[in-house]
């Protein structure tokens, strides 16, 4: 059996009240990276709203994941949007704590 991109990766978009909810599930690396630009692409998400990335229940992530949220991050910061990211598994935190990138993500708030 073959494994797709779409295998590595699972990405679920939810509303709340003021925010979209942005779950990650699984890789975000190389392959998988621009799945989540189309998913947010996809969601038509009003400029009022904040994006919160929610890593929780990502297992693995590469200097192109990195990017790829940093890249979201600055594409919020254009529209004016707010943008947080929910702390991620323990391997996936420690790779953004050591390359100094969750220095430059905000939490969200309740």
């Amino acid at each position: 059996m073959v494994m797709g991109v779409e295998d590595q990766l699972g990405i679920t978009v939810r509303r709340e009240a003021d925010r979209v909810v942005v779950d990650l599930d699984g890789e975000l690396d190389m392959a998988s990276a621009p799945l989540l630009q189309s998913a947010l692409d996809s969601a038509e998400v009003d400029p009022e709203t904040m994006v919160v990335l929610d890593l929780q229940s990502l297992q693995f992530i590469d200097s192109t994941g990195l990017r790829a949220i940093l890249s979201l991050r600055d594409q919020c910061r254009e529209r004016a949007q707010q943008f947080a990211v929910t702390r991620g598994s323990p391997q996936v935190q420690r790779l953004l704590d050591i390359t100094g990138v969750s220095e430059h993500l905000q939490t969200p708030t309740a």
